[in-house]
């Protein structure tokens, strides 16, 4: 089975029978030459400005073309386990899509083809998209698209994508095409439109609807009867989304809901699903409403739902809530829509799963369960790790000097006593908004049940720290802009949380520490090169250097040619001579991840080092972006609790004391687990 560039197996609509992407007979792989063939060449042909971000890891060599065509390339066959038959279907080729349409009569295939570029990644590369019959027959050439190398940045190719076959009809493709070039900053009254073609796909492609802005979603959004489509679109300007209802067999539009994409207290969550007879899913609906299940964000945590919201009118009926000392929620409905498989946590006890059943309506304030539900244990799991049922979790919430809302979970170690000051380990991960009411708001519940597993920074509690963690960092401001005060923002964030953090008498003002992963490294260093706040930082595969990331990161819209300064700003490598706090680098060497290639924390170590700084730089093997060895695992745990023991929890007071500028004694209260 070769499961490569997509589902291996796949179930045909008969459920009977299985289509599979085989490996072909190819004898061994291509061996690397002896020498090389040659220069590695690349070139520019002045095409217009264009996203790069994603071009990393690529194709390099002829000996790599190879060994993509030979590992990539698979032939399709129809296995029958009953009849214990095998039925080939066409040639063996690089597919990327072998979609088998509703009635089962035809294959929807889209073909890699080639030469390969060594400019963009796969699924970038030129591709035929045909419709064949059961035989394996091409019956309709769909597209023929070309090299997506010129997509501008936070764009879309060209020509139709995401073509797909609609769940509820035999065998009818629809697809979305740009509007716009698929350039996200040029004028048009319309960016996107979504196109039809109906069997035997001889007539011309005809327009169903057009979107003001880009169509995110629509392939899963079929209704169970007649026409409908459920069809989002975001506005990037205002980062909004929009839904709409679409009849596509009346030709009808309309609007059902939208909401800025980072209000997580309003957000509607998202449509349960069902499976049809044939394997196709749409959505799951009681009449004309559809189920929808969501994390329920709210200023206390989490409490996750299930409703009802009517497709006519809007009305959401509120069918269950979590209880909000507990952290619940829906797993899938067992046999009628009255009782449903839930799981039930807290932070003392351990998850487990219960079935519910829906009882009589209830009047109930705003937000909560408007039926009665009543459950039986469907298991009886047990704490594996009781020990860590002593850690103690806090939702904290402050605010920035600014007035931005923000709010961290203190989780404090087992045997804590209240009034002690104590070692702190801060984690957080910045992320952007365009709306300050939405930038801190709470995040996650801390109702869950505590587990700690891989190279998590929880596990400082059990060496005696006390953790912020989930601390809100947010960005805001204009989507345009928003880069271009992300160190002072990001300075202002830490500081409202430190201080928050020793006013509540935990963090010993001496001794805190910061750690993040990501684009928490990136935040890291920069916090050690702007703000004197933490004693040492952990940077974990971070991106030092944003020019290194000419056209694009995260959000940010612009090119390093129309936004040089904001780049530089926030590259802590220009800065690496003012990090005058330990700082360890950690780093898989084989991150792929286009932002955060490895030579950034090399480079950043050398800058700080070079300067006179205390660094250290680690490099695990065969690591990609995240770390997944237990060697890999189990030496990062152990490089990070060295560090902060030996820079933070036995740092010497600072002279002048930390605690002068907050206006606290940092030893007024000791760590019982401070060494003497």
């Amino acid at each position: 089975v070769n499961g490569l560039l997509g589902a291996g197996v796949r179930w045909m609509p008969d459920q009977q029978r299985l289509l599979v992407r085989r490996v072909p007979r190819r004898g061994p792989a291509p061996p690397p030459p002896a020498i090389p063939a040659g220069p590695e060449v690349q070139e520019g042909t002045g095409a217009q400005a264009r996203s790069t971000y994603e071009s990393r890891n690529l194709l390099e060599t002829a000996h790599d073309d190879a060994l993509f065509s030979y590992y990539a390339t698979s032939e399709l066959v129809v296995v029958d386990p009953v009849n214990d038959t095998v039925k080939r279907l066409g040639a063996p080729a690089v597919y990327a899509t072998a979609d088998v349409s509703p009635d089962g009569r035809m294959l929807l295939i889209e073909r890699l083809v080639e030469p390969w570029s060594h400019a963009v990644p796969w699924w970038r590369f030129a591709r035929a998209i045909e419709v064949w019959d059961e035989e394996g027959t091409p019956v309709a050439d769909i597209a023929s698209l070309p090299l997506a190398d010129e997509v501008p940045i936070h764009g879309v190719p060209l020509g139709p994508r995401g073509v797909a076959w609609r769940a509820t009809a035999p065998h009818t493709l629809y697809w979305v095409e740009a509007l716009d070039g698929g350039n996200p900053v040029a004028t048009a009254p319309h960016r996107d439109r979504l196109m039809r073609l109906d069997a035997p796909f001889d007539d011309a492609p005809e327009e169903v609807f057009r979107a003001e802005h880009r169509i995110v979603s629509w392939q899963n959004g079929w209704g169970a009867e007649d026409g409908t489509l459920m069809l989002t679109e975001r506005e990037r300007m205002r980062r909004w989304r929009y839904t709409w209802l679409l009849d596509v067999d009346q030709g009808t539009a309309r609007p059902w809901f939208d909401l800025n994409e980072s209000d997580r207290y309003a957000s509607p969550g998202s449509p349960e699903r069902r499976p049809l007879p044939n394997g196709e899913w749409v959505l799951h609906q009681r009449g004309d409403a559809v189920y929808f299940t969501g994390s329920g964000g709210t200023k206390d945590g989490d409490r996750p739902f299930l409703d009802l919201r009517s497709m006519t009118t809007g009305a959401v009926e509120r069918l269950f809530r979590s209880a909000p000392d507990r952290y619940e929620y829906f797993v899938g409905f067992a046999g009628d829509e009255s009782r449903f498989v839930m799981r039930s946590e807290s932070a003392t006890d351990v998850p487990n799963y219960y079935l519910a059943t829906l009882g009589n309506t209830v009047n109930a304030p705003k937000g909560e369960a408007t039926r009665l539900s009543s459950r039986k244990p469907i298991t009886r799991f047990t704490d594996p790790t009781p020990q860590l049922r002593q850690i103690e979790k806090r939702l904290v919430r402050y605010e920035r000097a600014d007035g931005v809302p923000l709010s961290f979970e203190l989780q404090l170690p087992p045997g804590y006593q209240e009034g002690t000051r104590l070692p702190t380990v801060l984690y957080a991960y910045p992320l952007e908004y365009s709306d300050p009411s939405t930038a801190g708001q709470v995040r996650g519940s801390a109702q869950r049940f505590s587990r700690i597993s891989g190279a998590s920074h929880l596990f400082f509690l059990l060496q005696g720290y006390a953790v912020l963690h989930n601390t809100a960092m947010p960005m805001v401001g204009d989507p345009e802009t928003t880069y271009d005060t992300f160190v002072p923002q990001l300075v202002a964030d830490a500081e409202a949380a430190v201080t928050k953090a020793i006013e509540i008498g935990v963090a010993d003002p001496d001794r805190i520490g910061i750690i993040g992963h990501s684009h928490g490294g990136l935040m890291v260093a920069n916090l050690l090169a702007h703000s004197d706040l933490f004693r040492a930082g952990i940077a974990r595969s971070g991106s030092h250097n944003k020019t290194m990331q000419p056209f694009g990161f995260q959000s940010e819209r612009r090119s390093l040619f129309e936004a040089r300064d904001a780049y530089i700003e926030l590259s802590p490598t220009f800065f690496a001579d003012q990090v005058n706090e330990p700082v360890l680098v950690i780093h898989g060497k084989e991150d792929s991840n286009p932002g955060t290639l490895t030579i950034q924390s090399e480079v950043f170590f050398e800058a700080v080092r070079g300067s006179g700084g205390t660094a250290r730089l680690v490099l695990l093997p065969h690591e990609d972006h995240g770390y997944r060895s237990v060697e890999s695992i189990e030496h990062v745990l152990w490089e990070q609790i060295t560090w902060f023991d030996r820079y933070v929890k036995n740092a010497a007071p600072r002279s002048p004391s930390a605690g002068e500028r907050f206006g606290v004694s940092s030893q007024g209260a000791e760590d019982p687990r401070r060494p003497d």
